[in-house]
This record gives structure tokens, sequence and C-alpha cells, in this order.
């Protein structure tokens, strides 16, 4: 998973770029959130099995990272629902240089 950050937008198409911009930044969220969490399942295990390696780990983390995305694809736990919920309606302007006003 890619993350990318977020800019400003023109006028013209403000609102529905920082829209897509939150739904965006909410979902990356949820399969972060996702990914820690199974990463701590994970961590809980009852002891070492007799065939775990670091190869079968890494492709084990690649896994859990690839599931987690996946369920923040579809919405699974609905936390980034809540987030466009929350901060949906407030949601900043893109910023705007400001012009010096002295003499």
């Amino acid at each position: 998973m890619q993350i990318s950050t977020v800019t400003g937008t023109s006028a013209s198409n403000g609102g529905t770029a920082d829209k897509t911009a939150l739904q965006k930044a909410a979902q990356q969220f949820e399969a972060i959130f996702l990914r820690q969490m199974i990463g701590a399942m994970r961590s809980s295990s009852m002891g070492d099995g007799l065939l775990d390696t670091s190869a079968s780990d890494q492709f084990r983390d690649m896994a859990d990272a690839r599931t987690a995305d996946s369920m923040a694809q579809k919405g699974s736990l609905g936390i980034a629902e809540l987030l466009l919920s929350q901060f949906g309606g407030k949601a900043p302007p893109p910023a705007t240089p400001t012009q010096d006003k002295s003499p």
C-alpha cells in the first residue's frame, strides 16, 4: 500500500477533490489499523512452529498486509466510514497564499 500526501486543490473541483482525498486517507488509516491488529494477533501465538523460518515470517507478513488492504477496501470494520462521518463536514479548505497588505 502506498500512502500519498494530500495537497491543495483548485477552486473548481475543491469540494469533490477534498472529499475524495478524505475518503482515501480514511481507507488508508483503516488498512494501517488492520495491519497492526493482525500483527498483534500473530505475535500472541502460543509458540513457534516446526517450519517457521524468516522467509515464512516475511511471506506471512506480506499476506497479512494484503489481507488488511483488502479488508479496508471492503470497509469490513467501518473505521473509514466513521472517520468520514466525523471529519466529512470539517475538512479544512485548501491553503491559499496570502498577500501582504503593506503599503
